[in-house]
C-alpha cells in the first residue's frame, strides 16, 4: 500500500495540502531536521525566492541520501518570519512538491536562529 491522503468533504480545505496522510504498516520514516536556506558552503541565500529555493534543494539532498525523494513527502512544517512572504515561499514550494499534496502546517514566527534566515521547513517522509 502506498501513502493514502484524507481529505473529508466535511473538512474545509485551504490550499494545495492534503488534511492527513496514512503511511502504511512496515514504512520507513524519515524525519527531516528544520532545513534553512544555507547552501553546501554556509553561505545564506539573499532574499525569501532565494532562501526557499535553498530550502527545498537541502530537503531533496538529504531525502536523497535515504533513496526518497519530494514525492515520499507526507508532512512539511514550514516556518515563516513574515506573513507577506507566504506567496513566494507557495511559489517556490510548487517547484518540488506535486500532487498528491502532503499534510501540511505553516506558522508566522517572531524569528530563527539567526535573524538573517528567513524561512525554516520541517519534513517527514514515508516509503514502503
Amino acid at each position: 500500500m502506498a501513502n493514502k491522503f484524507h481529505n473529508p468533504k466535511s473538512v474545509t480545505l485551504a490550499g494545495k495540502y492534503a488534511l492527513g496522510c496514512e503511511v502504511p504498516a512496515g514504512a520507513r520514516l524519515m524525519f527531516v531536521s528544520g532545513q534553512v536556506g544555507l547552501d553546501g558552503a554556509g553561505k545564506l541565500a539573499d532574499g525569501i525566492e532565494a532562501q526557499c529555493d535553498q530550502v527545498w534543494k537541502n530537503i531533496g539532498e538529504v531525502l536523497k541520501s535515504a533513496g526518497m525523494d519530494y514525492g515520499d513527502i507526507v508532512k512539511m512544517t514550514t516556518f515563516l518570519t513574515d506573513s507577506r512572504f507566504i506567496a513566494a515561499n507557495r511559489t517556490v514550494r510548487d517547484k518540488y512538491v506535486k500532487e498528491p499534496y502532503t499534510a501540511s502546517t505553516l506558522l508566522i514566527v517572531q524569528g530563527l536562529a539567526d535573524p538573517s534566515m528567513l524561512v525554516e521547513i520541517e519534513v517527514t517522509a514515508a516509503k514502503a
